[in-house]
């Protein structure tokens, strides 16, 4: 068990390392960024989020989030495809798709398009979303990141149509799949950053004012929470996945897993004023602080770095953007929730 106290602000001086003229870069080796390895528009959609939650930026994150909106503005090609890796030079070095990075960046900048500091920030990323948002992914994934954007942008703007649209396919994908009363979920198997499929069907039926939809969201939300959590503390589903049946503790565990369901709940929480939501959040704040499977800290507090994995007898030590922005994401809704 962690004896950390619960953090203030989040500290970006571990992000910042990561950062360059160019972008994010994806992995580090301990604390030390890996150039070799680049860039990726999943990890710079994720930050210009979390850059844009902040109240007050210093003078290098918010050059930073600047960065990350150039960035995943310019990934979404004139078709509405999505690039995902581009090395120091700013070429692009994969093939333009529809998945989960297009969902990712959708969702990211509609997220912008609300809540930039700045007007031209707002209408650059409004300007990128609507060239992706007329696109559907074959896959539910990026359908279920692209609407977390999308429910964003219309609590911000309501005429959006092509978010709108994004909001109601979702809304069908998830409530025409199947589940049972021991398996309350849309899949034969919990996957990856479950908390968001829950959370794209609450948005969408809060914003779309479907409270069939809002209610079935909840539901999921409920069976998520309650199978992730083990002895008191969040247990969440490994890489390996979960499916019926599997139960108890199981490695790896990873960061984005944590923040997902995070979000989830202080989605609820803001909807609904449930105390069982907020408790959700704090459940997550303390699988970062310590209060996990491996009584390991997932987060140095002081830097704000997020390590890479939960294992069976402590951590990877490695601390990548995605887990950094996990553990400041995750920060955040425990801020956001407790001053609510």
């Amino acid at each position: 068990m962690s004896t950390t106290h619960a953090p203030g602000r989040p500290v970006f001086d571990h992000l910042m390392v990561l950062s360059d003229g160019h972008g994010l870069f994806e992995h580090a080796l301990h604390d030390q960024p890996r150039p070799e390895h680049g860039y990726c528009i999943d990890d710079e959609s994720r930050a210009l989020v979390v850059l844009c939650r902040e109240p007050e930026l210093a003078a290098a994150p918010a050059a930073l989030l600047q960065r990350c909106l150039q960035i995943v503005a310019s990934a979404i090609t004139a078709d509405g495809l999505c690039h995902n890796r581009h090395d120091s030079s700013g070429t692009w070095t994969d093939a333009a798709s529809l998945d989960d990075c297009w969902g990712r960046a959708v969702w990211a900048l509609g997220f912008a398009a609300a809540h930039a500091p700045t007007e031209p920030q707002r209408q650059a990323a409004l300007v990128a979303f609507r060239r992706a948002a007329d696109r559907r992914p074959t896959h539910r994934r990026p359908l279920v990141f692209a609407a977390l954007g999308a429910g964003e942008l219309l609590l911000a703007r309501p005429d959006e149509a092509a978010a709108r649209h994004i909001l109601l396919n979702v809304k069908l994908a998830m409530t025409s799949l199947p589940s049972t009363p021991s398996w309350r979920w849309p899949s034969p198997r919990l996957t990856y950053s479950n908390g968001s499929v829950a959370e794209a069907l609450i948005l969408a039926g809060h914003v779309l004012a479907d409270a069939a939809a809002l209610r079935r969201g909840l539901e999921m939300l409920d069976f998520l929470l309650t199978a992730e959590t083990h002895d008191g503390h969040l247990s969440v589903t490994p890489v390996g996945g979960r499916g019926p049946g599997e139960s108890g503790p199981a490695f790896d565990q990873q960061p984005i897993e944590v923040a997902a369901l995070a979000d989830a709940c202080a989605r609820a929480y803001a909807i609904t004023g449930d105390e069982r939501w907020r408790s959700g959040v704090e459940l997550s704040l303390a699988w970062f602080l310590g209060d996990n499977d491996s009584g390991t800290p997932m987060v140095d507090l002081p830097t704000g770095a997020g390590y890479d994995g939960l294992e069976p007898h402590g951590r990877n030590d490695n601390r990548g953007a995605e887990s950094t922005l996990a553990a400041l994401s995750t920060i955040q809704q425990s801020i956001r929730t407790t001053s609510r």
